[in-house]
């Protein structure tokens, strides 16, 4: 019988990141991979954004290789990037499948390559690309309580040597970080200190409520499609006692890496 492969939430950074090897975050993806062995990785990233309500969650049905998509500006260096990583339909097919069995709807993408919120993350821990991905969609209008259902519904994949991302962010604001600040601040630290002290309780009362009861979560979340990734996870939680901090730093004061297994 295959053993669990617990779902991940990825505190993705910059994506200066995939050229650092050398970053701690760099080093604790390529480190964390050589623990894990799927036979085929679903990833939720926070740059594919698409209504749940109109359009359904979403799913690349690729069978041939991905191109890389390089969807951001300022970062001319990484232009030679590829990830030259092939789909897998029946995976797909999987997902959409269990999505639909709970009331979920679901859309088919063909075309759309793999974004820096799936290819930096995936590129640091498997770097020879050679297992195959399914890139799904996430959406920045629903409640977190619909992205736990999401979760809710995968929750037997990862019995099935498949291994679920969320590729995201907790604390992301662009605009309050700075490249020559090298102190944490303190709001962001208290931000996740309670989403680590909420998450170990299991109150999802007040984690599905955060915007009535996380301190500092305008400064943190000005936008939740970084964040709401990480309840598509804890919805395929093996139990309530099973999230766990795998890695915790910051860059440019505020930007968090924050990164969780359940």
């Amino acid at each position: 019988m295959p053993s669990r492969i617990a779902p991940l939430f990825i505190g993705h950074g910059s994506p200066n990141l995939i050229a650092q090897p050398l970053h701690n975050m760099s080093i604790f993806l390529s480190t964390l991979s050589t623990q894990i062995h799927p036979k085929a990785i679903v990833i939720f990233t926070a740059h594919w954004e698409e209504s749940i309500e109109n359009r359904g969650v979403s799913i690349s049905f690729h069978e041939n290789e991905y191109k890389t998509m390089h969807d951001f500006q300022g970062f001319s260096k990484l232009s030679h990037v590829s990830y030259p990583a092939k789909g897998s339909p029946e995976t797909a097919q999987l997902v959409e499948t269990k999505l639909n069995q709970n009331g979920i709807k679901t859309r088919r993408e063909y075309d759309r390559g793999l974004d820096h919120g799936s290819w930096v993350v995936l590129g640091l821990m498997f770097p020879d690309s050679n297992i195959p991905i399914v890139q799904c969609s996430i959406d920045p209008t629903s409640s977190a309580e619909t992205h736990f259902k999401i979760g809710k519904a995968l929750k037997e994949l990862s019995e099935m040597e498949i291994l679920v991302i969320a590729s995201g962010g907790t604390v992301h604001n662009l605009l309050e970080t700075n490249s020559k600040k090298k102190k944490t601040e303190r709001w962001a630290e208290e931000f996740d200190n309670w989403l680590i002290d909420k998450i170990s309780q299991w109150n999802l009362k007040e984690l599905f409520s955060y915007r009535e009861h996380a301190p500092h979560h305008q400064l943190a979340i000005p936008r939740s499609e970084h964040f709401l990734p990480l309840f598509i996870v804890m919805g395929m939680a093996q139990d309530e006692t099973s999230g766990k901090v795998l890695f915790r730093q910051y860059d440019f004061g505020s930007l968090s890496y924050l990164s969780f297994s359940f």
